[in-house]
C-alpha cells in the first residue's frame, strides 16, 4: 500500500511500514477549525493527553495559522506561542515525538533546540531561503510540502498546466536538492488545500500513489478541510465523516502518515485498512 521507510527521529528509528497518525495541536487563536485551538497551558495538556491516549505517534504543534487569507504573525510571536507548548508536552510526556509546523528558519531552530524533533514546512523551503541549510545542519526529519503562493493569497486563483505533473516536478526537484545537501529523512506532502482548487485536490488524492516514485514517505493532511465540507455543504465541525472517507482513500493510495484533528478515528481507519491489505 505504501513505500516501506524508516525515519530517524531524535535517535529513534520509527517504522512507517504501517501508516502512522500525527495529531494536530494548534496554539493559534485563528485556526480554521475552532475546536482545535488550545489557548492556554491547561488546554495544551488536555489536548496532548488526548492525542497520545487515542494512539497518535506524533504531535504537530503549530503557532501560525495557514488557513486561506490568514494574517501574518511575527516570528517572535510564533516562537512565544510554540515554546511553552513544547515545554509542557515534554515535561509530562518526555518520549513524545514533536513536529513543528513552521516555514521560518528562526522558529524551526528554536523549536528544535527546545526539544522538538521534526520540521514541518508548508512552503517547502520557498518562504525562507535558509530553511534547507538549517534542516541539513540540524539533521532532523523534514516534511516538504507543496504550496502555490502564500497562505494569504494561495486560494485566490491557483493555476497549473497539469496539477500532478507540476506538483510532482516541484517536489522532485527539492527532494533532489535536499539529498545533495545530506538530508536523509524527507517526508513529502502534496499540500492539499494549499494553492489548489477542489478539483485539483481530488485529482492528487486519486493519483497519490504516483508520488511514491520520489521514494519518500507521503504525508496527507486533509482533516476537516474545505475540499470536504464545501462539496458536502457543511462546516468544518461537521466534516469528520468526510475526513474519514478521504483518509481511507489516501491510505489505499499510499499515504504513510495522516495528519489529523481526530486521532481516534484516524487510528481506527489505519487499523482497518491494514487488515484489508
Amino acid at each position: 500500500m505504501h513505500l516501506s521507510k524508516t525515519i530517524n527521529i531524535g535517535g529513534r528509528l520509527v517504522s512507517l511500514d504501517q501508516p502512522q497518525v500525527m495529531g494536530i495541536l494548534n496554539v493559534t487563536p485563528d485556526s480554521f477549525y475552532s475546536d482545535s485551538r488550545c489557548p492556554d497551558p491547561e488546554a495544551i495538556r488536555t489536548r496532548v493527553s488526548q492525542i497520545r491516549d487515542e494512539g497518535a505517534t506524533m504531535i504537530d504543534i503549530g503557532g501560525y495559522s495557514s488557513r486561506p487569507g490568514a494574517e501574518d504573525v511575527p516570528a517572535d510571536e510564533e516562537i512565544r506561542r510554540l515554546l511553552p507548548a513544547i515545554a509542557i508536552t515534554l515535561e509530562e510526556w518526555p518520549d513524545a515525538i514533536i513536529s513543528i509546523d513552521t516555514f521560518r528558519t528562526k522558529v524551526a531552530q528554536e523549536a528544535i533546540q527546545a526539544g522538538a524533533h521534526i520540521i514541518n514546512d508548508i512552503s517547502g523551503g520557498e518562504m525562507d531561503p535558509d530553511m534547507f541549510d538549517t534542516v541539513a545542519r540540524l539533521h532532523v526529519p523534514y516534511i516538504l510540502m507543496h504550496m502555490q503562493g502564500t497562505p494569504r493569497n494561495m486560494q485566490d486563483n491557483p493555476q497549473y498546466q497539469d496539477v500532478m505533473c507540476d506538483v510532482f516536478r516541484s517536489l522532485g526537484q527539492r527532494v533532489e536538492k535536499l539529498h545533495e545537501m545530506g538530508v536523509a529523512d524527507i517526508i513529502i506532502d502534496p499540500g492539499f488545500g494549499f494553492g489548489k482548487t477542489i478539483e485539483q485536490n481530488y485529482c492528487m488524492l486519486h493519483r497519490l500513489q504516483e508520488f511514491q516514485i520520489l521514494e519518500c514517505p507521503i504525508l496527507v493532511g486533509i482533516s476537516r478541510k474545505s475540499m470536504i465540507y464545501k462539496p458536502l455543504g457543511c462546516t468544518p465541525q461537521q466534516a469528520l465523516n468526510g475526513t474519514t472517507v478521504l483518509n481511507t482513500i489516501a491510505l489505499m493510495h499510499g499515504a504513510a502518515i495522516l495528519r489529523v484533528h481526530d486521532v481516534k478515528e484516524a487510528v481506527e481507519t489505519v487499523r482497518l485498512c491494514s487488515i484489508s491489505a
